[in-house]
């Protein structure tokens, strides 16, 4: 079977066959159209089902090799070859299996906040697990919401239908019943809008934002747990978890400019001690874009 046939029953299959996220539909379809590209540049000629069966790691090592020059981080490499994997043994069917080849692993060292293209990764792996779509979407929502809007967990599960229709802001109740306002990314709120049209929950006023799957509070356990399970598929840190998701949030501000202050508002902080912790950690980085780039260091 031609590739262009390959590529619509392969969206089909994940998204009817195995109801997975549409991020998750996207993001895999992406990956065989860019694996098929590489390797009628690689192999020559048309990409058919006889030679993705033919494919072995020595090709997806070329391959990673390549995305690994578009700039692309170990977590999306990970992701990217566990998308390959997939694909290939939906062409093989029953009665092949795709090569094998070892992911890339982030090195074990010091804790340092999760790199956007790290979120991002995190976020559509937890969500390409979900059984259903509209959990997916929901896992989806709540990992954006934590690094794009530096929630805690527990005040993002304590969000209600009261917040809706979302704006550009959300207002946050935190520690000691405190309340702040946050941005809200363009990103996320339509990452939130997602997860609602998906939902089979009513969003009414006085019920949780984030629902399980019987309607019930969303518990944030899960959410810990889903983490856990996608830091170990994407060769992430043990420290990668959802609250280092906000620790990242506030990292990243700092180091593109944000007044200690702003992120003390922001982070919800009673005082601005608590804040300065983040001065250390973006130190921390700047001494190692010092060491990797410095002709002396």
């Amino acid at each position: 079977m031609e590739s262009h046939a390959l590529i619509p029953r392969w969206r089909d299959h994940l998204a009817h066959g195995r109801r997975r996220s549409a991020h998750t539909v996207r993001a895999y379809v992406a990956t065989a159209e860019r694996l098929i590209a590489f390797l009628q540049d690689h192999r020559g000629g048309a990409v058919d089902a006889a030679m993705l069966a033919s494919v072995e790691a020595a090709d997806l090592r070329a391959f990673l090799a390549l995305r690994r020059g578009d700039g692309i981080g170990n977590a999306s490499a990970a992701r990217e070859l566990s998308a390959v994997r997939g694909f290939l043994a939906f062409v093989a069917g029953e009665g092949g299996a795709p090569p094998r080849l070892k992911g890339p692993r982030v090195k074990k060292g010091i804790p340092r906040p999760v790199s956007p293209d790290e979120a991002v990764a995190l976020a559509e792996d937890v969500a390409g697990q979900a059984r259903e779509p509209w959990i997916g979407a929901r896992d989806w929502a709540v990992l954006m919401l934590l690094y794009g809007a530096g929630l805690r967990i527990g005040e993002a599960m304590a969000l209600t239908g009261a917040v809706l229709p979302l704006g550009e802001t959300l207002s946050v109740t935190g520690k000691r019943g405190k309340t702040r306002i946050v941005p809200l990314l363009p990103q996320v709120r339509t990452a939130i809008d997602e997860y609602l049209a998906l939902s089979p929950h009513m969003a009414s006023k006085d019920q949780p934002l984030f629902r399980g799957r019987r309607g019930g509070p969303l518990s944030p356990a899960l959410v810990r747990r889903a983490v856990q399970g996608a830091r170990g598929r994407l060769g992430l840190s043990e420290r990668t978890t959802p609250h280092a998701l906000r620790h990242s949030f506030a990292t990243h501000l700092l180091g593109r400019g944000a007044d200690l202050r702003a992120l003390q508002e922001l982070l919800g902080h009673a005082s601005l001690s608590s804040t300065q912790i983040y001065t250390a950690v973006d130190a921390a980085h700047l001494m190692d874009v010092y060491r990797n780039a410095h002709p002396r260091a």
